[in-house]
C-alpha cells in the first residue's frame, strides 16, 4: 500500500470526521484523480519537442502519456486539425498516491524561493489546480537531456463537495500551502 494511502487512511479521515462531523466514514472526502497536462503549442513547428514532452511525463507519472490532438484548425497559430500539441495522462490508485507523494515532498521543496502554494486554486466544487513552471523540480528528469524547460498542469479531483471541504482534506494530506 502507498505511504500516502496509509497516511490518508490513519491520520486524515479521523481528522476530517473531527473536523467536519460526518457520521459514515464513507462520507469523508478523498482524491479520485490526478491529471498532468503538458501544453505544447511549439510542438507545430518542432516535433522533437514532443517525443520528449511524452518521455519526461512518462518518467514523472510512470505511465504513458496520451499524445492531444488539435481539434480544430487555426490559421492564425498554424494549426490544423488533428497535430499534437500537447500530453496528459490520468493517475488513479497507487500510482495517484505515489505521484502525490512525490510531488509534495521532493518535488514542490526543489522550487525556487517556495513559500507554499496558493490555497486560492480550488474550482468551487473542491477540486484543486496547481501550476508548475518547470518540470526539472522532479528528480527522475536528467538535467542533461532537457531541450527546453516545460510547465505543466496538475489537478488533483476530489469527492469534496466544497473548497473548505477540500483545503482540509489537502492540508491532512500534507500539501505545503502558504501561510496566510
Amino acid at each position: 500500500m502507498a505511504r500516502l494511502r496509509e497516511h490518508y487512511l490513519k491520520t486524515a479521515v479521523p481528522a476530517l470526521t473531527k473536523e467536519f462531523g460526518y457520521k459514515n466514514v464513507m462520507a469523508v472526502p478523498k482524491i479520485q484523480k490526478v491529471t498532468v497536462n503538458i501544453g505544447l503549442g511549439e510542438a507545430t513547428g518542432n516535433s522533437k519537442l514532443m517525443d520528449g514532452a511524452v518521455t519526461e511525463l512518462t518518467a514523472i507519472a510512470g505511465q504513458k502519456p496520451i499524445v492531444t490532438k488539435a481539434k480544430k484548425s487555426i490559421a492564425a497559430f498554424k494549426l490544423r486539425e488533428g497535430m499534437s500539441i500537447g500530453a496528459m495522462v490520468t493517475l488513479r490508485g497507487d500510482r495517484m498516491y505515489e505521484f502525490l507523494d512525490r510531488l509534495m515532498n521532493v518535488a514542490l521543496p526543489r522550487v525556487r524561493d517556495f513559500r507554499g502554494v496558493s490555497s486560492k486554486s480550488f474550482d468551487g466544487r473542491g477540486n484543486y489546480t496547481l501550476g508548475v513552471k518547470d518540470q526539472l523540480i522532479f528528480p527522475e528528469i536528467d538535467y542533461n537531456k532537457v531541450e527546453k524547460s516545460k510547465g505543466m498542469n496538475i489537478s488533483i479531483v476530489t469527492t469534496a463537495k466544497t473548497d473548505s471541504e477540500g483545503l482540509a482534506l489537502l492540508k491532512n494530506m500534507g500539501m505545503p500551502f502558504r501561510q496566510s
